[in-house]
């Protein structure tokens, strides 16, 4: 068993929950990212240059001075190329990351890579399904009136963790969300919600290259007495930030995905107590410490 191993089959408090995770990131983040890169990496150049298309088309087009030049279609795509290459990105990294825990637990500590990325091939078409699924409905819900969004938004998030780690199928997954948060909504949402805000707090900092060159510029303009206009914020400079920015920001949704995990062992320990069933199971096994 590795010496720094977390055990994530018991119940957690809130404080837990956010100091584990960290600990996780800190103890297990060359290896992770590596993974990260190997497995979800092709699809993350396509994800970053469709961002620096969608940017570079939404950025001109609205301040094009002749009607005629402006092109919906190419708007329209740019779009869907960042939706699709995010959405592949997304599934994928959610994938590595639940299998790389799903090593993890079942091997004391120490994860086996050939392992991670064949539950990666094998549960990708089910992750890639599901991830759609939960978040059209969730998108649905925000546009209804918001809270149905937020209430579908928690249970819907342990969809995966019950594909990886509860090996359901996709519809199945969705439906035993609910199951797994009964009776814990509120304190699951107020779990969710405090860790997708640390996550939202670490990437601004990936955005203050991109607020200093807007001051800087808008402090050109008014030194240099011209009129300031949209289009003179919008270049190459401003379109990398914002890239950098945002896909910094995809990155860091492994802090949250890493939470998922602990909060998902916790609930599930918590109703079916597998944690405590699986070391009584295992007593006098010469393989427990």
């Amino acid at each position: 068993m590795n010496d720094n191993y977390i055990n994530f089959r018991r119940q957690r408090e809130l404080g837990e929950i956010i100091s584990d995770t960290f600990k996780f990131i800190r103890e297990n983040y060359k290896l992770l990212f590596r993974l990260i890169f190997k497995i979800a990496g092709p699809v993350f150049v396509v994800l970053v240059l469709a961002m620096g298309y969608y940017y570079y088309v939404v950025g001109y087009q609205p301040l094009m001075s002749n009607i005629f030049d402006f092109r919906p279609g190419e708007m329209i795509l740019a779009l869907i190329l960042m939706l699709v290459s995010f959405l592949g990105f997304f599934a994928l990294l959610q994938g590595t990351i639940f299998h790389y825990i799903k090593s993890y637990v079942e091997n004391n500590g120490d994860v086996n890579p050939l392992q991670v990325r064949t539950g990666v091939k094998s549960d990708f078409g089910k992750i890639l399904g599901v991830t759609l699924m939960t978040g059209v409905l969730v998108f649905i819900g925000l546009m209804l009136c918001i809270l149905p969004g937020i209430y579908l938004w928690v249970p819907l998030s342990f969809a995966i963790p019950l594909v990886v780690f509860g090996r359901r199928e996709s519809i199945d997954s969705m439906k035993d969300a609910f199951e797994l948060i009964r009776d814990n909504w509120w304190m699951t949402f107020i779990s969710l919600f405090i860790m997708a805000l640390l996550m939202y707090l670490v990437s601004l900092i990936f955005q203050i290259p991109m607020f200093i060159y807007i001051f800087i510029k808008a402090f050109t303009v008014v030194q240099e007495g011209s009129a300031a206009s949209p289009e003179m914020f919008i270049d190459w400079v401003y379109i990398v930030f914002s890239v950098i920015s945002s896909l910094a920001q995809y990155l860091l949704y492994t802090i949250l995905i890493i939470a998922i995990a602990f909060i998902y062992y916790s609930l599930d320990e918590k109703k079916n107590a597998t944690g405590s069933l699986d070391t009584i199971s295992n007593l006098g096994s010469p393989d427990i410490d």
